[in-house]
C-alpha cells in the first residue's frame, strides 16, 4: 500500500485591527505571498488567521504587520536549569524555537534565563514540555526566589571531590621535589572511580542527553575525555599490575573533574553575588503597608495593594507602591533610585515612587502602579535584561561554539588515527587524543562573554550605575566626551556639610556642636550630613520635628530652633 502523505502544517494566527471583509482579503493577501505558505483562512470576526505550510511564524506576524494589522504577543522570562555550555544554549533556543507560536527565543548562559516573543495564547506548560525533551527543566518561582536547591548539593560534591582527588594532587607537588608520594595502582582506581562516574555523573547525563538530540556539548567532552583516561588506566593496571602505577592516568581523571566542578562552583557564586544586585533593588520595596479602609488606618502586606488604594505613609517609612500625593507634605529621599542627594519636596498633586523614603511629613497617597509596573520594577527589570541580552560580539561567538564540540571531537580521533598509522602503541595514541578531549573541556568561548556582561552590569548596578542596553557597553569603547544633565545625579548619593557661616557671636565650633546635638533626631539626609561633620555629640532633649520648618530642642539647657527663616521669626527661642 502506498504510504499515507504527511499532514501539512497548520498555523492558528491571531490578529488585531481587522474591522471588515476587505481587511481580511488584504491578511490573506499578504499570508500567501511568505514563502512556504499553501494557503491562508482569514476570519474577522474572530479575528483569526488559519495558515497552511511551513513559514516560520515570525515571517507570518512581519507579513500581518506589512498589511497594517498587528499579531499579539506575550513575552516569557523563563529560568532554564541545566545548561553547561554554548551547546546547551543553542540547544534550548531550537528547541524553543520548535514550539508552535514562538516568535524568537534568546538563551543566555551565563544568568541561564531564556526570553521568548511569542504569539499571544502559547502556554508556557508548551515551553517547559520543549525544554524537558532536549534535556533541561525550567525552575518554578519557589526554586527561582530561594536558595537553589542544588546549591548545597555542588558543594558538597566538590568537597568530596576534593578530598579525594587530594592524594593525587601531594602526589603531583611530590614530583617537584623529587619524592614519590603518588598513592598505589589500586588506590588510584579505588579514588578516581568515585569523582569520575559518581561526583562526575552531571557530565555523562548532559553528554548523553545531547548525544541522543544530535548535538554535542562541552560536557561530553568532560565526560569522553577522563572516561578514556580512567579506562584506559584500568586497561593498563589490569594488564601490568600496579606496580607501573606512574603509567596510570586515573590522577588526570579525577582532577579533570574536580577543577571543573570548582570552575562550575565559582560560576554559580559569581551568578548569585551579581544577582545581589538586582534582589537589592527590588528589597528597596517595604513588605507592609497601611491603607485606609472605611476611614480607618490598616496595615496590610504591601503586594495586598491595588490600584485605586488609599495609603498613609509617616515620616521615616518608605513609599510602598507608585502614586500620586492626595494630602500632606514631605521631603522624599529618592538617592536610590535617581541618585538625587537631596530631599525632594513632596506636596499634593507630586507623584512618588516605591522605595523612596519620607522624610519629615504624613502623606496620604493614592496608589497608581504596583507590582511589576512601579518605578522601581521597572527599574529592576532593565538591569535583568541588560544582563540577560546578547552583545554583538556574542554572535559570532554563538556561531563559532555551535560547532566547537563536534570540530574538538573530530580533531581527537584525526590525533588518534595519525599516532596509529604513524606507528606508535595503542597507549601513546590514546593518550594523545584523550590530551586533545582534557585540554578543550572549559567552555570559556561561550561563557566569557555573557559572563563579563553579566559581572559587568551587576557591578555597575551596585555603584547606582544602571545599564539600559547591553550594545551600550560594546559601543562604549568609542566614547569620547559623556555630557550629563543635571549635577545632582553625580553624587553618592548622599550629602555632606562644605561649609558653615555660624553668626556673629558664635564660633564654628559651637554652632557646629549645637546644630549637630539637635540635628541628631532627625532622620533627614541634610540632618545626617551635619551629624557626620560634628561627630559624637549628646543628642538634644526634647527634640520634635516641625514638618516643613525646622527641628526643635533643647541642647545644654538652651531652647534652640533650626528651620527656615519664617520658622525663626515666628519663634521667642534662641536660634
Amino acid at each position: 500500500m502506498p504510504e499515507a502523505p504527511l499532514p501539512t502544517p497548520r498555523t492558528d494566527l491571531p490578529v488585531e485591527g481587522m474591522t471588515c471583509a476587505a481587511c481580511a482579503v488584504r491578511v490573506r493577501r499578504a499570508l500567501t505571498a511568505v514563502p512556504g505558505v499553501a494557503g491562508a483562512e482569514v476570519n474577522p470576526a474572530s479575528g483569526r488567521a488559519e495558515v497552511t505550510g511551513t513559514a516560520p511564524v515570525a515571517d507570518l506576524a512581519a507579513a500581518v504587520a506589512r498589511a497594517g494589522y498587528r499579531v499579539p504577543e506575550t513575552v516569557f522570562d523563563l529560568q532554564v536549569g541545566g545548561m553547561t555550555c554554548a551547546s546547551c544554549v543553542k540547544r534550548v533556543e531550537r528547541a524553543l524555537a520548535r514550539v508552535p507560536g514562538v516568535l524568537e527565543a534568546q538563551v543566555n548562559l551565563a544568568t541561564e534565563r531564556a526570553h521568548v516573543r511569542a504569539v499571544a495564547g502559547t502556554e508556557e506548560a508548551a515551553l517547559g514540555a520543549a525544554v524537558a525533551r532536549a534535556g533541561y527543566r525550567l525552575l518554578g518561582a519557589e526554586e527561582q526566589q530561594g536558595e537553589d536547591p542544588g546549591a548545597s548539593r555542588e558543594k558538597r560534591d566538590l568537597i568530596l571531590a576534593g578530598l579525594l582527588t587530594a592524594p593525587f594532587l601531594v602526589g603531583m607537588v611530590g614530583l617537584i621535589f623529587g619524592q614519590d608520594w603518588m598513592p598505589g595502582g589500586w588506590w588510584q582506581a579505588v579514588l578516581a572511580t568515585p569523582v569520575v562516574f559518581w561526583l562526575g555523573a552531571r557530565f555523562w547525563r548532559s553528554g548523553w542527553a545531547a548525544a541522543r538530540d544530535g548535538t554535542g556539548n562541552m560536557d561530553q567532552l568532560v565526560a569522553i575525555g577522563t572516561g578514556a583516561a580512567w579506562g584506559l588506566s584500568a586497561w593498563l593496571l589490569f594488564r601490568h599490575g600496579p606496580e607501573h602505577a606512574h603509567a596510570l592516568y586515573f590522577e588526570a581523571a579525577a582532577v579533570v573533574v574536580f577543577f571543573v566542578l570548582l570552575g562550575k562552583w565559582l560560576e554559580a557564586r559569581a551568578k548569585r553575588a551579581t544577582g545581589a544586585a538586582i534582589r537589592a533593588l527590588l528589597g528597596l520595596a517595604p513588605r507592609t503597608a497601611r491603607r485606609i479602609e472605611d476611614g480607618e488606618e490598616r496595615e496590610v502586606p504591601a503586594a495586598a495593594l491595588m490600584v485605586g488604594d488609599v495609603v498613609v505613609v509617616r515620616p521615616g517609612e518608605r513609599i510602598p507602591a507608585d502614586g500620586e500625593v492626595r494630602e500632606g507634605r514631605s521631603g522624599v529621599d529618592e538617592s536610590a533610585l535617581t541618585g538625587e542627594s537631596r530631599a525632594v519636596e513632596k506636596e499634593p498633586g507630586a507623584r512618588v515612587s516605591t522605595g523612596t523614603i519620607a522624610l519629615d511629613g504624613r502623606m496620604v497617597i493614592d496608589v497608581r502602579a504596583v507590582g511589576g509596573e512601579t518605578v522601581l520594577a521597572r527599574v529592576a527589570a532593565l538591569v535583568a535584561a541588560a544582563q540577560a541580552s546578547r552583545a554583538p560580539v556574542q554572535k559570532l561567538v554563538d556561531r563559532v561554539s555551535a560547532v566547537f564540540v563536534p570540530v574538538v571531537l573530530l580533531i581527537a580521533a584525526a590525533t588518534l588515527a595519525f599516532w596509529l598509522l604513524a606507528g606508535a602503541g595503542v597507549e601513546t595514541a590514546v593518550i594523545t587524543a584523550v590530551s586533545v578531549l582534557v585540554i578543550a573541556c572549559p567552555c570559556a568561548l561561550g561563557l566569557a562573554t555573557p559572563a563579563a556582561i553579566m559581572a559587568g552590569t551587576g557591578a555597575a548596578a551596585r555603584a547606582g550605575i544602571l545599564v539600559r542596553d547591553v550594545d551600550a557597553i560594546e559601543r562604549a569603547q568609542g566614547v569620547t566626551l559623556v555630557a550629563f544633565d543635571k549635577t545632582g545625579t553625580l553624587t553618592e548619593g548622599k550629602p555632606r556639610l562644605a561649609a558653615l557661616h555660624p553668626a556673629d557671636g558664635v564660633t564654628e565650633e559651637e554652632a557646629l556642636h549645637l546644630a549637630g546635638a539637635l540635628q541628631a533626631g532627625s532622620e533627614h539626609p541634610l540632618a545626617r550630613a551635619v551629624v557626620a561633620a560634628s561627630g559624637a555629640v549628646p543628642p538634644a532633649q526634647d527634640f520634635r520635628a516641625l514638618p516643613g520648618r525646622g527641628v526643635e530642642g533643647v541642647v545644654e539647657g538652651r531652647g534652640i530652633i533650626l528651620g527656615s527663616p519664617r520658622l525663626l521669626a515666628e519663634s521667642g527661642a534662641e536660634a
